[in-house]
């Protein structure tokens, strides 16, 4: 019987927390540009783009070569812990997962910030996949948000 799992990714970025948080919660458009190496493109499918309920179609590149998708809906914004959390639906992610939550918590530092990304799920069955590519997928893709920030 599938039981509820969770699975961190912790990644410390240059960035300040204000600047990542806010490239997460206001410019999730922007992220094929941000993050190119795992984000091919993503599209507004209900609302609008930086809203609870808002629902966004994603197409990226998991472990470097392998082309998915999948929908994701924003559940909650909290400004003030600087967190995000979604969830995620459809596409392999549907075939693999009942359920998928996506948490993004950023946490300022001296210097830089402390990103956490855990994902909270359920597998359809025991034989189903630990989702480990996903949290390859995740610190690549802070890593390249950070880089692009980092520049600006």
């Amino acid at each position: 019987m599938a039981q509820i799992r969770k699975m961190d990714c912790q990644v410390e970025i240059k960035s300040s927390a204000e600047q990542f948080f806010d490239a997460f919660k206001n410019k999730m458009q922007l992220m094929p540009k941000l993050a190119s190496q795992v984000i091919s493109d993503v599209k507004l499918v209900q609302g609008d783009w930086n809203s609870v309920g808002c629902v966004r179609k994603w197409t990226y590149i998991l472990g470097g070569a392998k082309i998915e998708s999948g929908e994701e809906q924003l559940e909650a914004i909290d400004d003030e812990s600087k967190t995000l959390t979604f969830k995620m639906a459809g596409g392999e992610i549907g075939n693999t997962f009942k359920s998928l939550k996506s948490v993004l918590k950023v946490t300022p530092k001296d210097e830089g910030s402390l990103v956490n990304w855990t994902l909270i799920y359920e597998k359809q069955n025991d034989n189903s996949p630990e989702p480990v590519g996903y949290k390859d997928f995740m610190a690549t893709w802070i890593k390249n948000v950070d880089a692009n920030l980092s520049k600006a």
